[in-house]
């Protein structure tokens, strides 16, 4: 059985409302470790409470949109389990239209709205180049906001 699984069976049998399947392990930013450490541990120290993603993936990757109440695993840059985190909202909304309160949920830089939006353009509009489309402010996202319901280990935190 993998760390994942161990973490998520433990967390699961102290909990006995929670009855879903091992839920979805992934890693917030672009992948690599360094942003992967860096968003992971904002979201342990409970900074980080919400994040978006670019609607048309979900319906390329035919991936169904995150739900109210499901269970996420959040994973460090290097693939270890870091929290479990259980969504509170969804809304899906032109970029343009995203709110300063869920910019600064987000918890990144200054927490700015300006922040939010210069560091999001450029994410989505490298993201958008892959699949061969261009940054448009109207891009959807799917806004989810989440609360961590359990830390694995602090001490595997770096950043």
């Amino acid at each position: 059985m993998t760390t994942i699984q161990n973490y998520w069976k433990t967390y699961a049998s102290t909990h006995p409302s929670v009855q879903e399947e091992i839920p979805d392990a992934w890693m917030f930013g672009n992948g690599s470790e360094k942003m992967g450490n860096e968003l992971g541990k904002l979201v342990v120290e409970g900074i980080k409470t919400a994040t978006c993603s670019a609607h048309f993936l979900f319906e390329m990757e035919k991936e169904p949109l995150p739900k109210i109440g499901q269970y996420d695993i959040v994973l460090s840059g290097n693939h270890q389990p870091l929290a479990i985190i259980q969504t509170t909202s969804v809304e899906i909304v032109p970029m343009k239209n995203v709110s300063k309160d869920f910019a600064y949920a987000e918890g990144e830089g200054n927490r700015s709205y300006d922040y939010w939006y210069q560091e999001h353009k450029l994410f989505f509009t490298e993201l958008l180049k892959e699949y061969g489309r261009a940054f448009t402010p109207d891009i959807l996202l799917v806004c989810q906001q989440f609360k961590v319901v359990d830390v694995w280990n602090k001490f595997h935190v770096r950043g």
